[in-house]
């Protein structure tokens, strides 16, 4: 299992176009991607689950990955949060 912490910095926090493009990443790994506010977990995979959680800018999310390509996985979906939110 692998983790990590990023602050949302996108004005509009984890909006419909991000968390869109988010889950398209998350879908094209084989491990599970969770994301975690602090009060509420969602699969990245899942479009409706990411908008649930109502993730604003300022607000910290803990990504963890696991599965079989966890390793490159996590790479993937931190340099997505770094580029896109």
């Amino acid at each position: 299992m692998k983790s990590f912490t990023y602050t949302i910095q996108d004005e509009l926090g984890i909006h419909a176009r991000p968390a869109g493009m988010l889950a398209k990443a998350a879908a094209g790994c084989k491990s599970v991607v969770t994301l975690d506010n602090g009060t509420k977990k969602a699969d990245a995979k899942r479009l409706m689950a990411i908008m649930s959680m109502g993730v604003k800018k300022g607000h910290t999310v803990t990504v963890t990955v696991e599965g079989e390509d966890e390793d490159t996985a996590v790479t993937a979906i931190e340099e997505f949060f770094k580029t896109n939110l």
